[in-house]
């Protein structure tokens, strides 16, 4: 027979430590020494099933907020659901970057050795800012410079990297770095560009309410940075830009 204590450990289940799901998360991160920034991946720390615990978790959080905003969630018909639904937003719809792997990205050989200007864009993004959860939508503009090295990947890929940086919450000066970085490693190109163009209704919807003014920043690698007419080029070719 067992000894009680031996029982009690064995009965013992993760679901049933009591220690919060975000908690044992953040101590895995911290035995690896990694770094959980707003903007950084941290999925390799969440085991499966562990994400809808979090849901939950978060969901709990989020009533606390509404009810410290004084909101009668219990008798308001329009905001009884919304601690989940916000829940469910950040966590799997407008944060899901941080959560989940990056998306699967064949790669091909340049077996045509194709060493030309190719630009992809605009491609449309949804971000957040990570001062106020605010969002920032905009647009991002690719240019590769390829080697016979350089692997090829579908035009498609391009914006479904750009997707997975930008659901998080950013800084848009970060965001374009993340995603050079990212396609930098992936392609191996001789020279990489990125343009982007956001609206920041961190500006738009509180501060100073001003709609119209957007962001512009970029990001110069290899060939685009060492040659001014290669870089000139890129950007006369850009819709609006030149």
């Amino acid at each position: 027979m067992k000894a009680p204590d031996a029982m009690t450990a064995s009965a013992a289940t993760p679901e049933d430590d009591g220690v919060p799901v975000s908690v044992k998360i953040r101590e895995r991160i911290h035995a690896a020494r990694k770094r959980f920034h707003a903007n950084d991946n941290i999925a390799e720390f969440i085991e499966p099933g562990e994400l809808d615990k979090l849901l939950d978790e978060v969901t709990t959080k989020m009533e606390g907020v509404l009810d410290s905003l004084v909101i009668d969630t219990v008798n308001d018909h329009n905001t009884g659901d919304t601690a989940r639904r916000v829940a469910k937003m950040y966590l799997k719809e407008v944060f899901k970057g941080r959560y989940v792997e990056g998306p699967e990205i064949t790669e091909f050989p340049n077996a045509e050795h194709l060493n030309e200007l190719m630009i992809v864009g605009p491609i449309t993004v949804r971000s957040a800012c990570s001062h106020h959860f605010c969002p920032v939508i905009g647009k991002i503009w690719i240019g590769v410079l390829p080697n016979e090295h350089t692997n090829v990947i579908g035009l498609s890929k391009y914006a479904r990297l750009a997707e997975w940086i930008m659901g998080r919450p950013q800084i848009q000066e970060e965001a374009v770095v993340q995603l050079a970085d990212l396609i930098q490693r992936k392609t191996q190109p001789d020279g990489l560009a990125i343009v982007m163009e956001a609206s920041h209704y961190c500006m738009g919807w509180r501060g100073v309410k001003d709609m119209d003014s957007k962001m512009i920043n970029s990001v110069m690698r290899g060939a685009f940075l060492k040659d001014p007419n290669l870089r000139r080029e890129f950007l006369s070719l850009i819709p609006g830009k030149n």
